[in-house]
């Protein structure tokens, strides 16, 4: 595994503590590297706002139920002229995790989650009780679209795992193509 430094931060909202390891995953161009994680490492996000806000539209608030697990959050780099594609994979096929990603100038306190106020782009994928054309669903969630041109940015993911859930093992994928 490739974990480079975990950092700890702790967040207020509202008189509301949230302490949260970030842990920075370090990616290789035009390669797929692969990570070991578990959802015991998370913490539950009771403010989940931030998501609908207009100016991060992560994902709807009706759909919310589906983050209010615990969350593993992971930092990485996003250099210039590339773009990844993130795909998160349950040890248990049965497991209904959520996985979402967003990009930052840089990731500090003020712009982790849960005080994200904005972001440049945010991308989630979740179970839905939905069938859409072209798209089979399994336990497998994937993330696409987390991109730089001219500038570099830094991103940050994070799995779910489903409410009430303790413990739960992963593997994250993370594919980097960069010219």
């Amino acid at each position: 595994m490739k974990y480079l430094s975990l950092t700890v931060l702790l967040l207020s909202i509202g008189g509301l503590s949230f302490a949260q390891k970030l842990t920075y995953l370090e990616l290789a161009p035009n390669q797929t590297v692969e990570f070991a994680g578990d959802i015991e490492n998370g913490q539950v996000m009771t403010d989940l706002s931030w998501a609908w806000n207009s100016s991060v539209a992560c994902f709807p608030e009706t759909v919310s139920s589906k983050f209010r697990g615990k969350h593993v959050l992971y930092m990485i780099d996003v250099p210039r002229y590339s773009e990844m594609e993130i795909k998160l994979i349950p040890e248990d096929k049965s497991a209904d995790y959520s996985l979402y990603a967003y990009q930052a100038g840089y990731i500090t306190e003020e712009n982790t989650v849960p005080n994200l106020q904005r972001c440049i782009r945010c991308e989630a994928d979740y179970s839905s009780d939905r069938r859409y054309a072209g798209r089979t669903q399994d336990h497998t969630r994937t993330v696409r679209d987390i991109l730089a041109i001219n500038n570099p940015y830094q991103a940050l993911i994070a799995v779910v795992g489903p409410p009430g859930v303790e413990a739960g093992a992963y593997k994250l994928q993370i594919h980097m193509k960069s010219r």
